[in-house]
């Protein structure tokens, strides 16, 4: 039980990392009134704005990751990120000797190894949560020493060699997700009966998929047999302008250009095929929601985690991967016709996914964390 205890929360860098802490903090508040939560962050990153926002207490240390490309600029941050390093060790220290927690948990970015670590040296229970497939170097040597390692997917097991067996927790999902009803959602999205393709890159947009929508719009936007709606990113705002360059109506109903979607859940909900990335979080949500979806691996991410991603859900069935190294827009096209036209596919595709759902993936990570606590 955790009445009366104290907790560590290390999480930061992206929402991948922070929403998934912040939903299973919010799990043990909502169990155990009387629990203190403290968060460990970074201040320059997005979890300086969320964590306090979700009303949990938040301290910062300094840590960034190494730069792999070794120009000018990559070595000065090596250089920086080596200095940050002494430092996050002992700031680290100082933070958990005077909130003296119960347990610590890691839920990824760099800011998780020095806390975890460092708790884990000071006796204290430790827990890392793994959100990916192919897990990231500092999960695969902090799951040596700490007492729990929780996974998003079972294929992550025979990447780590953990002091106590991995447990399959999954990943926390939103509540609004879970709770969404198509019917609901594409009535309130003005929506007919055609499929929506719902496509994306994040909340700065992917470039290639930004260029591969163009052209799939551009060339199929005229027959109105499906909807669209394309969320550009923040870095690519003269996406409605080329449409319109390559003769395309911009003002068409079935045609929805949006820089970011806030709304997820109505969108999900509403969405008949998904074209997007492969971070952790969102194929969760789309399992959670039963989604079907064509999936493009960002080819940069650590360790090559999001192709692997993919590649769980692909090989359940769910997904079709499409390497961005071999995406053109000719063959995005042939996969979403192919589906468009094969709507029992699609449908299979969708059961698939949700077969491979979690959904009480907190009430998991939290009995986990019942089970470790220092008594």
């Amino acid at each position: 039980m955790l009445n009366g205890k104290k907790l560590i929360f290390a999480a930061g860098g992206t929402g991948g990392h922070i929403n998934p802490a912040l939903a299973v903090a919010g799990e043990v508040r909502r169990k155990y009134p009387d629990v203190q939560i403290l968060f460990i962050g970074t201040a320059e990153k997005m979890e300086a704005r969320l964590v306090p926002a979700a009303g949990f207490d938040f301290k910062t240390i300094q840590i960034s990751g190494f730069n792999r490309v070794l120009n000018l600029n990559g070595i000065k941050q090596n250089i920086k990120t080596l200095s940050h390093l002494l430092k996050s060790a002992s700031q680290a220290k100082k933070i958990i000797k005077d909130f003296d927690p119960d347990v610590v948990i890691g839920f990824g970015g760099y800011v998780s190894g020095p806390v975890v670590r460092v708790a884990a040296k000071l006796g204290i229970p430790t827990a890392i949560h793994e959100q990916n497939a192919f897990p990231g170097v500092t999960n695969k040597a902090l799951a040596k020493m700490v007492d729990a390692v929780m996974l998003t997917a079972e294929q992550a097991k025979q990447y780590m060699q953990p002091k106590n067996p991995a447990i399959v927790t999954g990943l926390p999902i939103r509540g609004e997700l879970l709770e969404a009803d198509r019917d609901v959602a594409r009535a309130e999205l003005g929506l007919d009966e055609k499929p929506l393709i719902l496509s994306m890159g994040g909340s700065l947009g992917a470039r290639a998929i930004n260029e591969a929508m163009l052209e799939v719009i551009a060339n199929r936007w005229q027959g109105n047999n499906c909807w669209f709606m394309h969320a550009t990113g923040k870095d690519c705002k003269d996406f409605p302008e080329r449409l319109s360059e390559k003769g395309v109506d911009t003002e068409n109903k079935h045609i929805i250009i949006r820089d970011y979607i806030d709304d997820m859940a109505r969108c999900l909900a509403a969405a008949d095929l998904v074209v997007c990335r492969a971070g952790a979080s969102s194929l969760s949500e789309f399992q959670a929601m039963g989604k079907p979806s064509i999936l493009i691996p960002y080819p940069f991410a650590t360790e090559n985690h999001q192709f692997h991603n993919a590649k769980a859900l692909s090989d359940k069935g769910a997904a079709i991967v499409i390497e961005e190294k071999d995406l053109t827009p000719a063959l995005l096209m042939q996969h979403i016709d192919t589906l468009l036209e094969s709507p029992g596919r699609l449908g299979e595709m969708g059961k698939a996914a949700k077969a491979m759902a979690v959904t009480d993936a907190q009430q998991r990570i939290v009995e986990v964390l019942c089970k470790i606590v220092r008594k």
